[in-house]
């Protein structure tokens, strides 16, 4: 019944283009809004987060490596992880900054 009343069509015979193409641009909205919008939004906040990195903060890798930063190159990051151990990381495995009550 809805796709009939939708669907109205003029003395020609035709149905309307705005309403054959309604439902796509429907969804396609939708999708802007609630996917790419905000996946863009965390994406650039992350970017931001990661090109304002220096030493002496404490982060979490994406592999859950919780470190501190003790070198900073183009692409990488060297994180120490204990007193013995530092390892280089690549700045996008970086995930987020470790705020100081998750300090262990």
């Amino acid at each position: 019944m809805i796709g009939t009343v939708l669907a109205q069509q003029d003395p020609a015979g035709q149905t309307s283009t705005l309403v054959t193409f309604l439902p796509i641009v429907l969804i396609i909205l939708i999708f802007y809004f609630l996917l790419y919008r905000p996946m863009r939004k965390r994406q650039k906040s992350l970017e931001a987060m990661i090109s304002s990195l220096k030493n002496g903060d404490k982060v979490i890798t994406s592999g859950g490596i919780y470190g501190t930063i003790t070198g900073l190159k183009d692409h990488t990051v060297m994180l120490k992880v204990s007193d013995q151990a530092k390892i280089e990381v690549a700045k996008s495995a970086i995930a987020a900054l470790q705020h100081p009550t998750e300090d262990a």
